[in-house]
């Protein structure tokens, strides 16, 4: 079947699941969102209890799915791990250190005689909420504002002759640090906006799950105004860095093959591909809607909208940098060594042998659905919580 399919076809292919694996990745930061949230939406120690378990029975598929994602970009688009894993370490090796962190802290909160004490370890939970979902929101900027880096794949040549014949370098001493201020036309400035985005709408999401999850009405009262705030700053976010990315340049390649600066790239790549604008207008409207739905309406569901459409808009979003003739990874520094979906993916051998793997992915996100159900067969609240055996 795949063997049948062309080179170009089978790379499409992989930045769908890429784009897929993304908006799943994105969605489940709502485990981050709700590790800044304990503090503020509880008062008593059995109501953070109750936050922490309704959160901590969800940690282990944010964690498996930054595997999978990091994964699937390894064997389908190996320039882009070797120059962004590699060259970008900074960025990368803080968000590991966050999640490794994260997963110490659900382990040992609670067990007995930990020198640090509780606390300690839902300061480091915070920490993880906070830094996570904005460094791969700025991560995620990037891909549509630049980094600093050149590729040089007649190097591969020398491998073994000179430890300097790297293909990839990174061509500032920050390594991926500098996205927090790099002036190319105030990406600095895109970068935060899509972080805060991501902040915010795990918060977002996390609140809304707990909503859904919790049977404890102090909880459920405090929710409806911190749900109002973090949605009106989610949305205001996204809107400037969405309506501002319309208009800066981006990251195109012309018909000689070369990358160019073209003003309003993405906005034109939005106009003229139906399948990007009806993946992002109808992410962003059931996004919306399970806002709505959420704030006004309490609905269990609103949760569903909202994760449905957290997806469909992330996809988008990387659809709008990889496909039309798009650098998805774009250097500022040699547009030339920017990466695209047809320059950096593996041969084709490979891609044809990983897409008969992924055809296990539907059995996969059948038994996570059925993980996921799982754990939610019933409300938590003090009561619930107390009578637990097993618990964060």
């Amino acid at each position: 079947m795949f063997e049948q399919m062309s080179y170009e076809t089978l790379q499409a292919y992989w930045w769908i699941i890429i784009a897929f694996l993304g908006g799943a990745l994105v969605f489940l930061l709502l485990v981050q969102g709700g590790q800044t949230l304990f503090n503020e939406l509880a008062e008593t120690d059995e109501e953070k209890s109750v936050l922490v378990n309704i959160i901590g029975h969800k940690w282990e598929f944010t964690f498996t799915t930054l595997v999978v994602f990091g994964g699937a970009f390894f064997a389908s688009f190996p320039l882009f791990y070797s120059t962004s894993f590699g060259g970008a370490y900074w960025v990368w090796m803080l968000i590991l250190f966050a999640f490794i962190v994260q997963a110490v802290s659900y382990e040992y909160r609670k067990k007995k005689g930990n020198f640090l004490g509780s606390k300690m370890y839902d300061t480091f939970l915070y920490i993880n909420g906070v830094i996570a979902p904005l460094l791969l929101g700025i991560a995620l900027s990037t891909f549509f504002t630049g980094n600093s880096f050149s590729v040089h794949k007649e190097r591969i040549l020398r491998i073994g002759q000179n430890v300097e014949a790297v293909i990839s370098r990174w061509d500032t001493p920050w390594h991926g640090l500098d996205a927090l201020w790099n002036g190319f036309h105030g990406a600095w400035f895109q970068n935060l906006m899509l972080g805060l985005t991501v902040l915010f709408l795990a918060r977002t999401n996390a609140l809304l799950y707990i909503k859904k999850m919790t049977g404890e009405n102090s909880i459920l009262e405090r929710i409806s105004k911190k749900l109002k705030i973090n949605a009106g700053l989610f949305l205001l976010f996204f809107m400037i860095w969405l309506i501002r990315l319309m208009f800066i340049p981006g990251f195109a390649v012309n018909n000689s093959g070369k990358i160019v600066l073209e003003n309003g790239k993405y906005f034109h790549n939005l106009i003229t591909n139906p399948f990007t604008a009806v993946f992002l207008i109808t992410g962003v409207i059931l996004v919306l809607y399970g806002l709505y739905a959420g704030i006004f309406k309490t609905l269990d569901k609103a949760f569903w909208y909202a994760a449905g459409g957290t997806v469909l808009t992330v996809m988008a979003l990387f659809f709008l940098t990889g496909f039309n003739h798009t650098a998805y990874y774009p250097s500022i520094t040699d547009l030339q060594s920017s990466l695209t979906i047809h320059n950096s993916s593996s041969s084709r051998f490979t891609l044809v042998v990983m897409s008969y793997v992924s055809l296990m992915v539907p059995f996969v996100l059948a038994y996570i659905w059925w993980a996921w159900k799982a754990l939610d067969v019933h409300k938590y609240d003090v009561k619930e919580i107390k009578q637990e055996e097993i618990k964060y």
